[in-house]
């Protein structure tokens, strides 16, 4: 599905304030939950700027949501079936990494993400992002580095890691070219 970064960031940025106000939370009470500002997750709201996808991994940590939970509620609820046309895609601005969700959000609580990181990129998410889940990737093409407690681990295109306790986490395209990721999620 095309669509320009204003409709999808408007899209995101409404669904981050009906996920707050749903809880009844203030901006302060999100802030202090996601340890964000509540001056940036307002300007989010008012889709004034435009959050990384580390920001966005808080956030969705604070609502007891995954990424790609937060991200499928943009669209349809009920869905079994989402065709590839339909698939949300995000692109996080800080780093040009692309998260097409795949699964219909009827498919919770296992949720498949398709991740595309072009070279050089690299993204941080915080322990609170995978407080709730069991996580697994299989690398598809490329290769990617992910660092853990300090220790890195390299993937090659065929592997396939399940991580453990949550803890933050960073992926890294150390290589020359895109590196594509599959994501399965399961809730605990």
């Amino acid at each position: 599905m095309s669509e320009t970064v204003n409709s999808f960031s408007g899209r995101l940025s409404a669904r981050l304030k009906t996920e707050r106000e749903r809880r009844g939370w203030s901006l302060a009470e999100l802030a202090q939950r996601s340890g964000v500002s509540k001056a940036m997750i307002s300007r989010i709201e008012r889709n004034e700027a435009r959050p990384t996808a580390a920001l966005l991994g808080r956030l969705s940590g604070a609502f007891g949501l995954t990424l790609s939970m937060l991200l499928g509620r943009l669209d349809g609820m009920g869905e079994r079936l989402r065709r590839a046309a339909e698939q949300p895609i995000w692109t996080d601005p800080g780093s040009g990494y692309v998260r097409r969700q795949l699964s219909p959000a009827e498919a919770a609580p296992l949720e498949l993400t398709q991740v595309r990181m072009p070279p050089g990129a690299h993204v941080v998410f915080p322990a609170s992002s995978y407080a709730f889940i069991r996580q697994m990737i299989w690398v598809q093409e490329g290769t990617l580095s992910l660092i853990e407690d300090g220790s890195p681990l390299h993937l090659d295109a065929g592997d396939c890691f399940a991580f453990g306790a949550p803890q933050d986490r960073e992926f890294r395209n150390d290589g020359a070219l895109d590196c594509v990721y599959a994501v399965a999620v399961a809730r605990l």
